[in-house]
């Protein structure tokens, strides 16, 4: 289970991310296009994904996090269950959600900082050594 709080702490790690208010609820923006945000019942997760297959392949995967209503017909995105999420997925999640609005610019200077860390023999979760 995640709170709004861990959406926030998650989505503004992101290279470039802003925080607005979008439909009265936090927003998370990358070069001025959203790809999250909280709806309305505080409870539940907006997110852009790349395509209508990748919709359908979320909804069909975990019926219990991911669903959809009407209003996201025909739009690539979909609807997260804040609690039945783990924040490990809702990082990735993000992430990915984060790369398909991101300029490709920023998507390969965040590529080429993790092969970096990788290649000095870090991880995304370990600290740095020194």
């Amino acid at each position: 289970m995640v709170t709004v709080e861990d959406v926030r702490r998650l989505a503004l790690a992101l290279p470039s991310t802003t925080e607005k208010p979008m439909n009265g609820t936090p927003g998370f923006y990358v070069a001025k296009k959203a790809f999250a945000r909280i709806r309305e019942e505080g409870d539940v997760l907006v997110l852009w994904v790349a395509t209508l297959e990748d919709k359908d392949a979320l909804l069909a995967a975990e019926p219990d996090v991911f669903f959809t209503t009407p209003h996201y017909d025909g739009y690539a995105s979909v609807l997260v269950r804040m609690a039945t999420v783990e924040a490990d997925e809702l990082e990735e999640l993000l992430e990915d959600a984060w790369r398909v609005r991101a300029p490709r610019r920023q998507v390969a200077a965040r590529d080429a900082a993790s092969a970096a860390d990788v290649g000095r023999g870090r991880d995304r979760g370990d600290p740095p050594q020194g």
